[in-house]
């Protein structure tokens, strides 16, 4: 349905960054064909399994940073604020922290895993730039001041400076006038729109000097300037103007040297991306019992104990029936038989979900595996129509298999969840027996078929690389118990009725239905 929740990506996802994530995403989304690059990819993985201190230590430096391949587009186009230089040089200065985890712990690996070994000298200097111009908490909006550190430009202290002394003036104005009012509880305030001003209570409102002009009232409380006071406030705003406006210079000069590096800041965050990615599936690994794949140039695909790394999660308080699977090594097709609702589907995905997690460089769900690079990964699943195109649901299924068996090859793994069930009996089997020669005798693919074809189990007589397996199920009475163990052999009933009866169907129709079957 489109949400992450229930996805591979959602099983899998312990990134720690956004860009993390982003790259996870598209690893999935892209699996590998290059053995050596897979190999490079899952030795890192392995080792972060196997050095669980430096995998957490990692993950701790990784945790805070933040997405600097998003932050260094908003610099090199210029619309970064000030919390987007601090939060580049934040995750730039842990960069050498990166360099010295890393160091003589991950000698194997990806090319581009190296850039962080050690770290572009230039990008520590523009960290230390930043760190040492900004302040580390600035103000959302640039045109307020509050920005710069003390001792950057002489100009901008200059300007400092003159405000201090104006605001001493403003302190020495207050007890001033406190003395010449003999009003004790005077103050002298600021507001953004009524500029400054001396605030008194209402009580006290009669006995202010002559001098004093009314500025506004209030409930509470009368407000008054005087024309020095007036005059003044001229002069401050005009500091205070000029103080933000050279704020927002340094600032735009600022952005601009982090902008002119976009390039350099993006390449090391790709790399940090990365090894984000490969923490998480290590992390991901060392904590769901998962296995490191043999990765062979051959056809193989071997797997002991395999587990769906989804319906897995899924499963509250009920373990996962691990199952295996042998194809591409003797066995190029398997037919899969058993009742409605037994695990087919489950164990036919968990196949394709394996091998594109192995492809990406991850560990897998199971015991042991051995597994051969596929070019792709075939999937007839599900039953969906296309209404507006005028293609029912037979024959988007009947799309699809053409699609498979057009562009199949030895090396493709090929996933079928019923083929020929959106017509008659007869044609829809004479279709599935022909699909499943095709891709037996010509293609070779390693296919998986899940069907209620009984009489497909007559293919293993015939062909030598074609295999029967069932899903077992326990029958006591009435009452059906589904094992969700996969073993050899094929089943002799598909137990319809009793998934019928399960479902809610009234008991008349279940027990015609019955009649009917006999």
């Amino acid at each position: 349905d489109g949400l992450l929740q229930g996805s591979l990506l959602w099983a899998i996802d312990r990134t720690l960054t956004a860009m993390g994530g982003r790259c996870l995403r598209r690893w999935i989304e892209a699996p590998l064909m290059d053995r050596a690059a897979v190999e490079q990819r899952q030795a890192v993985v392995s080792s972060l399994v196997e050095q669980r201190a430096l995998r957490q230590a990692l993950r701790r430096l990784l945790r805070p940073m933040g997405d600097l391949e998003r932050l260094a587009g908003r610099a090199g186009a210029g619309h970064a604020g000030a919390r987007d230089l601090v939060a580049i040089a934040d995750g730039l200065e842990r960069l050498p922290q990166l360099a010295a985890q890393l160091k003589g712990q991950l000698t194997d690996g990806p090319e581009w895993l190296h850039a962080l070994f050690n770290p572009h000298p230039q990008l520590q200097e523009l960290a230390t730039s930043v760190s040492n111009t900004l302040l580390e908490t600035p103000p959302l909006s640039l045109s307020e001041g509050g920005l710069i550190h003390d001792g950057v430009d002489p100009l901008l202290d200059g300007l400092r400076n003159k405000l201090d002394d104006q605001d001493a003036w403003l302190a020495q104005q207050e007890q001033q006038e406190r003395q010449l009012s003999g009003i004790s509880t005077l103050k002298l305030q600021h507001h953004r729109t009524f500029g400054y001003f001396l605030a008194v209570s209402k009580a006290k409102a009669a006995t202010v000097p002559d001098h004093w002009i009314r500025r506004q009232t209030l409930a509470n409380e009368e407000r008054f300037i005087t024309p020095e006071l007036k005059e003044r406030e001229g002069r401050i705003f005009q500091l205070r103007a000029r103080a933000c406006q050279r704020e927002y210079e340094l600032f735009v000069q600022l952005r601009e040297q982090v902008g002119a590096m976009a390039t350099l800041i993006r390449e090391a965050a790709r790399a940090v991306a990365g090894l984000d990615a490969l923490t998480g599936l290590a992390d991901v690994a060392a904590t769901s019992n998962f296995c490191a794949p043999e990765l062979t140039n051959s056809r193989e695909l071997t797997l002991t104990a395999a587990r769906h790394p989804v319906v897995e999660q899924l499963l509250v308080g009920i373990p996962f029936t691990p199952n295996a699977v042998a194809l591409g090594n003797g066995t190029d097709l398997v037919v899969l038989t058993g009742p409605n609702a037994s695990g087919k589907s489950c164990y036919l995905r968990q196949r394709g979900l394996i091998q594109l997690l192995a492809q990406i460089g991850s560990w897998v769900p199971a015991k042991q595996a051995r597994i051969g690079i596929a070019d792709r990964i075939f999937t007839r699943v599900g039953a969906v129509d296309d209404l507006a195109a005028g293609q029912s649901t037979f024959m988007v299924e009947m799309a699809e298999t053409a699609n498979i068996l057009h562009h199949a090859t030895s090396r493709s793994l090929v996933l079928l969840d019923e083929i020929g069930r959106g017509t008659a009996t007869f044609d829809g089997l004479s279709i599935a027996w022909a699909v499943s020669e095709h891709l037996a005798e010509e293609l070779h693919s390693r296919s998986v078929f899940a069907t209620h074809y009984h009489e497909l189990n007559a293919l293993a007589g015939e062909r030598h690389n074609v295999a029967n397996f069932q899903v077992l199920v326990e029958e006591t009475g009435d009452d059906l118990l589904f094992l969700h163990q996969v073993s050899p052999g094929g089943a002799s009933r598909s137990y319809g009725i009793e998934a019928a009866r399960l479902a809610g169907v009234p008991a008349a129709v279940v027990q015609r239905a019955r009649q009917v079957l006999d």
